[in-house]
């Protein structure tokens, strides 16, 4: 009976002891984890299903290890308790692995950030506007108003083209002049075309030059710099003007063409 009396006035009291100032401890960790992984969500682009998605996942994680800390802490045996833990989670990892995989990826696209909701991007050629970034995939808004779902894995083993990253953006336009075209003339006219254009940028300035000789024609290039937002408005701008402006100016555009000769 003393013996008994011993152990528990003596090393188990003891043990229960530091286990309630443990789980104590615990408790307030896991719920100021949480509230901190609240907050550094809330800035992100997730919805909030995934958010709490990813807090329970932390928290049962934690919650595990607390209760593991505080088996040990009590002498209770946890080392069959870790292999059981580690056997099954091991197991789950195998079965999801490719889910796994896309939320590392979702993971990644965020803290690089690769880009944002709202963001116009090209992923292995599919184009579009960024409308969400969920746990394991990644929604993009088409042109044509289609909508393309890509897994985070995915992405992040693609190339990946971010229209919207910087501010402005260059608008490079190919025309195709005559051989017997004066090319100053012609590389008049485009300067001409580009410094109207309204929405084009005067720093960086516009570039013309020559870029290629054709079977039947001389290449010029013209590269016009403007605010990412109005890409498109230069971009049609300077295609339909710089028609008008070498007709206005004789300027003749060629096609291709097939001399048939008929033989009698």
């Amino acid at each position: 009976m003393s013996g008994l009396l011993n152990f528990l006035s003596g090393s188990f009291l003891g043990n229960l002891a530091g286990a309630a100032l443990i789980l104590i401890a615990g408790l307030i960790f896991i719920k100021i984890a949480s509230s901190i992984m609240k907050k550094a969500l809330s800035g992100s682009h997730l919805d909030e299903a995934v958010h709490k998605f990813i807090i329970n996942v932390i928290r049962a994680v934690l919650y595990i290890v607390l209760t593991v800390v505080i088996l040990g802490k009590l002498k209770v045996p946890t080392a069959p308790l870790v292999t059981v833990l580690g056997a099954a989670g091991a197991a789950i990892a195998l079965a999801l692995k490719d889910s796994l995989g896309n939320i590392a990826g979702g993971v990644l696209i965020l803290a690089n950030k690769l880009f944002k909701k709202g963001d116009v991007i090209d992923v292995s050629g599919e184009e579009g506007m960024v409308e969400s970034i969920d746990l394991f995939v990644t929604t993009l808004k088409t042109y044509d108003n289609k909508v393309v779902t890509i897994p985070n894995g995915t992405i992040t083993t693609s190339v990946i083209v971010n229209y919207s990253k910087e501010d402005i953006r260059r608008v490079d336009c190919v025309f195709s002049v005559a051989y017997d075209t004066d090319i100053a003339k012609a590389k008049d006219v485009l300067n001409a075309v580009a410094m109207k254009c309204p929405d084009g940028l005067d720093t960086p300035p516009p570039v013309v030059g020559v870029s290629q000789h054709q079977a039947s024609s001389v290449e010029l290039d013209l590269k016009v710099w403007c605010k990412t937002s109005k890409y498109f408005d230069v971009k049609y701008y300077l295609e339909e003007e710089v028609k008008a402006a070498f007709d206005e100016a004789s300027i003749t555009i060629p096609y291709p063409r097939m001399d048939v000769r008929v033989i009698e």
